[in-house]
């Protein structure tokens, strides 16, 4: 698999209201029902168009990306007051309490290996939840990132497991994958 990290010089894209036709903030907030005073990892989180409705529903939001730009487009855009920023990959997340869910949203295919399935269950609380919507392997490939760089919800459920998160719901759609899991 190829690791495709959306290019910053593109980040206006990100903004674009079309992408809730690929995952909606209801679909995607199902897949991990956050309460309000829940702690959540945003895992690629970008310029915060999803995060944005995850901090909504949750108590505090982790927004990690490897890029610092995209931070400081968030910043730009308006960061809601209970997003941090945290600028790493998800291997080294370095978010030291234990937190209630772990998200991505199209950004599983910049990050799935084995060690950054293992970051994600180790930052899990006992419970916690974890919520995956990406492009899936399965789609035509019209959008988003190329299909060779793709994965398909068994190969997201093959990771999960591996890690001891017991996934509840996995399915290919049209042209995305999701996924709800606990540890």
């Amino acid at each position: 698999m190829g690791f495709h990290t959306f290019d910053v010089d593109r980040a206006e894209e990100l903004e674009d209201q079309s992408r809730y036709e690929y995952v909606s903030v209801d679909e995607l907030l199902a897949l991990f029902d956050p309460g309000p005073d829940d702690v959540v990892v945003d895992l690629g989180s970008g310029t915060g168009f999803y995060t944005d409705d995850v901090a909504a529903a949750a108590g505090t939001v982790y927004a990690l990306d490897i890029q610092s730009e995209m931070h400081d487009l968030y910043r730009e855009k308006g960061m809601p007051e209970n997003v941090v920023p945290v600028t790493a990959d998800v291997e080294s997340m370095p978010v030291e309490e234990p937190v209630d869910a772990v998200v991505s949203t199209m950004t599983f295919h910049e990050f799935a290996t084995p060690a950054a399935m293992e970051a994600v269950a180790d930052v899990l609380a006992p419970g916690g939840r974890v919520g995956f919507a990406d492009w899936t392997r399965a789609g035509s490939g019209d959008d988003g990132p190329p299909v060779d760089e793709r994965y398909a919800a068994a190969d997201a459920v093959e990771m999960c497991e591996a890690v001891g998160i017991e996934v509840h719901r996995a399915e290919d759609r049209r042209e995305t994958f999701v996924l709800e899991g606990s540890l």
